[in-house]
């Protein structure tokens, strides 16, 4: 069979599980030693550096790239482009307005105010790919969501290719980006982590890359906040016997096609239907352009599992906590409660993962390799800052006094108790007297 097929046995299931960790381990590399060192390198001699890298992996020195240019890959790109990406940027905009949270504050009791501001980061940094892997989409996903947070620049980086994405430079334009720099790789990672020559420091960078820029975001973490470190894309489905299993096979072949190492998985609760997803995967991927890149996909990381029953495998699903699942069964929204550990939950047979890689809303930059199990999607709440805020009167402070004492003294933090104590010292004095 195209699509190996194995029944759910308390054992074969979890060595699925562990193919997956192993592939996501694998993919990271051997490669950080080589990352450190053009990061130090960077952080030592600054733009020199960053030239010195971008002539030898970019093939010339980093340059602004200019609105006109811009204002001319907008217009260069098909019409219909341009409105499904202008379409696009409106339903995320629309979206990640819903969940921006605001400043808030609360009277406790009396004399006791708490509260909490809430403001975007004061600069971002945007990594877009180049080459073969140009995604106009990501520009809208990353940049997007600053936006509404309220961020106070947003600087995009991409490689300056032989023939930079003309539907990349759009959809800045689009978004509204406030600089662009053609520049890629660690260096541009390097250059937004410490600041160099027209590159200044980042609060945090975000945006997809290859095993070398999510080294250098991972190196870079501390000295400044990265989205997370992203590993190779993957998909599962849930699916019944009710599921059309050319949908089911076509779902599953639109992260195949992603890399050799992406990861298509299906749990059913019927082999019938494991066994005609595996015939309308191999029919449709030999017509596919990325043909070979499937075929390895499929053999290495791809299987689909057989389950008695679907709640045993909405268990197996939290275990792999997937970067996207869909439930594709009569009822999905009856296996909703079931399913915890995702980066997106697709419900239904309308609802293919592509709508949310491109059209939905929610931003597609999704955790990976099981860490949906701790990680969150991107999101406004990803470029936001929270501050907490503390008044109080006298009265107020002086009813916890003893409290707050006692707990600094039981740590040996001696000045932290005389740091109370001492604001009521004069008047014990005086009370004495």
């Amino acid at each position: 069979m195209f699509l190996k097929t194995v029944l759910a046995d308390g054992q074969a299931e979890q060595a699925v599980i562990r193919e997956m960790k192993a592939r996501a381990a694998g993919a990271r590399g051997d490669i950080e030693q080589t990352v450190r060192a053009i990061m130090d390198d960077v952080q030592a001699r600054g733009w020199d550096a960053v030239c010195e890298y971008a002539g030898k992996f970019d093939g010339k020195a980093p340059y602004i790239v200019a609105p006109s240019e811009l204002e001319a890959a907008y217009a260069a790109c098909a019409p219909s482009l341009t409105a499904a990406l202008e379409k696009a940027a409106a339903n995320i905009r629309d979206y990640h307005e819903q969940m921006l949270i605001k400043s808030w504050e609360w009277e406790r009791g009396s004399g006791e105010t708490l509260g909490q501001t809430v403001r975007g980061l004061a600069r971002v940094g945007i990594y877009v790919p180049g080459g073969t892997a140009a995604y106009p989409s990501s520009v809208l996903m990353n940049a997007i969501p600053a936006q509404v947070a309220g961020v106070g620049e947003i600087i995009m980086v991409t490689p300056p290719t032989e023939n930079m994405s003309i539907e990349v430079l759009a959809a800045a334009k689009i978004v509204g980006v406030d600089k662009v720099i053609a520049v890629g790789g660690v260096q541009a990672v390097a250059a937004l982590t410490y600041g160099a020559g027209m590159i200044p420091q980042v609060d945090k960078i975000v945006g997809p890359g290859n095993a070398y820029v999510a080294a250098a975001k991972k190196l870079a973490f501390g000295t400044v906040d990265i989205d997370m470190i992203a590993g190779p894309s993957e998909v599962l489905v849930i699916a019944d016997h009710t599921a059309n299993p050319t949908w089911v096979a076509a779902d599953l072949l639109s992260q195949a096609e992603h890399d050799r190492l992406a990861s298509a998985v299906l749990l059913t609760d019927s082999m019938a239907q494991a066994q005609a997803v595996s015939c309308e995967m191999e029919r449709m991927a030999r017509a596919l352009p990325r043909w070979e890149i499937i075929r390895e996909s499929v053999a290495g990381y791809g299987c689909a599992i057989v389950f008695e029953d679907l709640k045993e495998a909405c268990k197996m699903a939290d275990m792999v906590a997937p970067e996207h699942l869909e439930v594709m069964t009569a009822a999905p929204r009856e296996l909703l409660p079931y399913l915890h550990n995702a980066g997106a939950i697709f419900l239904g047979r309308y609802a293919p993962e592509p709508l949310g890689d491109y059209m939905a809303g929610p931003c597609h930059v999704l955790p990976t390799s099981g860490t949906a199990r701790f990680f969150s999607p991107l999101s406004t709440d990803t470029f936001l800052k929270k501050t907490s805020i503390i008044e109080y009167t006298r009265d107020a402070l002086q009813g916890y006094a003893q409290d707050i004492i006692a707990l600094a003294q039981s740590e040996h933090l001696d000045a932290h108790a005389n740091s109370v104590a001492v604001r009521f010292a004069e008047e014990a004095q005086d009370e004495k007297c």
